[in-house]
């Protein structure tokens, strides 16, 4: 804390000053970012080997989970090393990363969020159209689109944040670069990048908001004209795990995003930091595979000794080969 004017970095505060509460605080992180780390590896290995998951809902189902374990890797790593070590320095090249991956990656899961609820709209609603719509070459491309649109919003938030000088104590009164928190360190602090960042944020979000609204008013309105309450079981196990992600991955970015940044941050703060960055790709694939019958047939199949026996098989003659 001596010199942090002349530092090329930034500084960021953690939760706490405790060397013993940052320790407990890195211990909770690690368990939370490898329950992240094997259920969302789970949900890509069991929807890749499995053929009977190849379909466009469990397609998109892998890229969330991918985009997951991504998300969590941005943020997590650095901010665990830091509590152990004692140290809240971060260099301005990684923080430039982070906030670029951080954004890159967090618009692409609200935009395929935004895709799986199309996609369960055209199964219930234009069942007979379904294969047209969502065949594998139009689900690429839909992919491939999710991840370019994600690089573009990351790069145009970056630019913008940091296109304006820095100046004063470089503190980040966060556990990780936060654009918020970035916007007060500039040297003349110009309200209209505060605007223009949260204008970008909040459209960007306000219409797959809307898209999602949409897809599940019709939904629901087709659910409930469904005569057998078997029939209607089955679909509310797929949607309602989807509609839950959706809630509340963007209801906590919504509300961090969208409050004014403070000089210090209170405990309440810092917890809605956790419920959008760390807890949803913890819990996605929990609630994703938790009352799903193939995803659990699936993992039954991938953990089996009979399919383990046949990959150890497959791979053996490949490198023989």
């Amino acid at each position: 804390m001596a010199n942090l004017t002349s530092m090329s970095g930034f500084l960021l505060m953690g939760f706490s000053d405790d060397h013993k509460l940052q320790i407990l605080h890195a211990l909770l992180f690690l368990v939370m970012y490898l329950l992240a780390l094997t259920g969302n590896l789970l949900i890509i290995t069991i929807t890749t080997l499995d053929r009977r998951l190849h379909s466009p809902m469990y397609y998109f189902l892998k890229h969330l989970s991918l985009l997951d374990l991504c998300f969590v890797s941005v943020k997590v790593p650095q901010s665990i090393a830091n509590s152990l070590t004692n140290n809240g320095y971060i260099s301005l090249g990684q923080c430039i990363l982070q906030v670029f991956f951080f954004i890159a990656l967090a618009s692409s899961e609200v935009a395929i969020l935004t895709v799986m609820s199309y996609d369960r709209y055209v199964a219930i609603c234009q069942p007979l159209q379904y294969e047209t719509i969502m065949d594998p070459c139009a689900c690429r491309q839909t992919v491939i689109a999710v991840w370019v649109a994600g690089g573009l919003s990351g790069l145009t938030h970056t630019a913008i944040n940091f296109s304006v000088p820095l100046c004063g104590d470089r503190v980040i009164h966060q556990f990780f670069c936060d654009i918020p928190q970035m916007l007060k360190l500039a040297c003349s602090y110009e309200f209209i990048n505060e605007i223009a960042v949260a204008a970008l944020t909040t459209s960007t979000a306000f219409v797959c908001l809307i898209s999602i609204m949409l897809s599940y008013i019709r939904i629901f309105s087709a659910v409930l004209r469904i005569p057998s309450a078997q029939g209607r079981t089955k679909v509310f196990s797929t949607c309602l795990p989807h509609l839950f992600v959706v809630t509340f991955f963007l209801s906590a970015a919504g509300f961090e995003f969208l409050r004014p940044p403070s000089d210090s941050q209170s405990a309440m703060d810092f917890m809605f930091s956790i419920f959008y960055t760390v807890i949803p790709p913890t819990l996605s694939p929990i609630i994703y595979s938790l009352r799903n019958k193939a995803m659990k047939a699936g993992l039954r199949k991938v953990l089996s000794k009979e399919e383990f026996s046949q990959r150890k098989m497959y791979l053996k003659a490949i490198f023989q080969l």
